[in-house]
């Protein structure tokens, strides 16, 4: 097997050179660089990561704990995350909390004993046992999707945190609505405690304000943020005396609920009901109608959460940010309209 002192001797450099090209720790000359490249892809030569591991306290791996991976928003987060890791030279290790607090507890335990080099985590709705372990064993961490209102010492969050605008994107597709003439407008929230189910409540009551409306807490439901949850949601909704005449879903998973519920009423979309829904997501527009949605940038959100944990990484002690990224608003004819464009400004 090639050793590392065989590409100095094949490249014509030191061991050091070969070294700061493979761990990127100092500038190299181009040329020498690529001599230093062929001589590794001429000799077959490969790192032995877990002696460079003892030696430089670094894995150059990532931990990432992400419930509802087969969700398709998580699956586009952990697309952008896993291409930044590997842009980088990082491998990922990925495990799925469940949303469970207890489960997300373990999970983080068990990949910090892999000694990643930091985590990726989307909180549960409650993160305490999380917060507290991070925090004891001072591990790296960024928050993402969701985030956890823990402000640190000087009063801005204790960790890092990527997510995406909540509240305006809400706010618009219930002012949409109202333009369209609805007066009755329910929401199929997503589960309590959730950093992006309050702020998509506070959005849909910020959008009926601005449109005039009155707040009725009849017609906010929660879906638990999930299909089956959902659908039971939108059946109380139905069921109420004067139903709504138009509904805004938190997710794309309880908009599938929703679609099954109104089915199973033999009701029409947008004929009978409106609807909008928070999450764009591969086939919305396959569905007839097709769904009027806001869109969020999963990749993108996926990327920069691993740019803000390796600049967590680079320097430990700047003060923890908390970075959102701007939604599409996605008009297509669930809403009601006859004619639409493709994608509106962003949110």
């Amino acid at each position: 097997m090639a050793t590392m002192a065989d590409v100095a001797r094949s490249a014509g450099v030191s061991v050091a050179t070969v070294s700061h090209v493979l761990n990127g720790t100092r500038p190299v000359l181009p040329h020498t660089r690529q001599a230093v490249l062929d001589a590794v892809e001429d000799l077959g030569y490969t790192t032995n990561t877990l002696a460079r591991s003892l030696v430089t306290a670094r894995t150059r791996s990532i931990g990432l704990a992400v419930s509802a991976i087969s969700n398709p928003y998580f699956t586009e987060i952990l697309q952008g995350v896993e291409a930044a890791a590997l842009e980088a030279g990082y491998s990922l290790l990925i495990a799925d909390p469940h949303d469970d607090p207890g489960h997300e507890r373990k999970v983080v335990q068990l990949l910090h004993e892999r000694r990643v080099d930091g985590m990726i985590v989307a909180p549960s709705a409650d993160p305490r046992d999380l917060l507290a372990y991070l925090e004891r064993h001072e591990v790296p961490a960024v928050f993402l999707d969701r985030l956890v209102d823990a402000p640190g010492a000087a009063g801005g969050p204790r960790f890092d945190q990527v997510c995406a605008d909540n509240a305006e994107p809400m706010s618009r597709l219930v002012t949409h609505l109202a333009g369209l003439g609805h007066r009755r407008i329910g929401l199929v929230a997503g589960r309590p405690g959730l950093s992006t189910t309050s702020e998509r409540i506070t959005g849909y009551r910020s959008g009926l304000a601005f449109a005039g409306l009155a707040y009725d807490e009849r017609l906010m439901v929660h879906g638990d943020s999930e299909s089956a949850g959902a659908e039971q949601a939108t059946e109380a909704l139905l069921s109420l005396g004067v139903p709504p005449t138009a509904l805004v879903t938190g997710n794309n998973a309880m908009t599938i609920g929703v679609l099954r519920a109104l089915s199973a009423h033999g009701l029409s979309v947008p004929g009978d009901i409106a609807l909008c829904c928070f999450d764009d997501f591969t086939w919305a527009d396959l569905f007839s109608p097709r769904l009027t949605a806001i869109a969020q940038p999963g990749r993108d959100i996926g990327a920069r959460a691993v740019r803000v944990l390796l600049e967590r990484l680079a320097e430990p002690d700047r003060a923890a940010r908390t970075v959102r990224l701007p939604c599409t608003f996605v008009h297509r004819t669930s809403c009601g309209c006859t004619s639409t464009s493709e994608e509106g400004t962003p949110s």
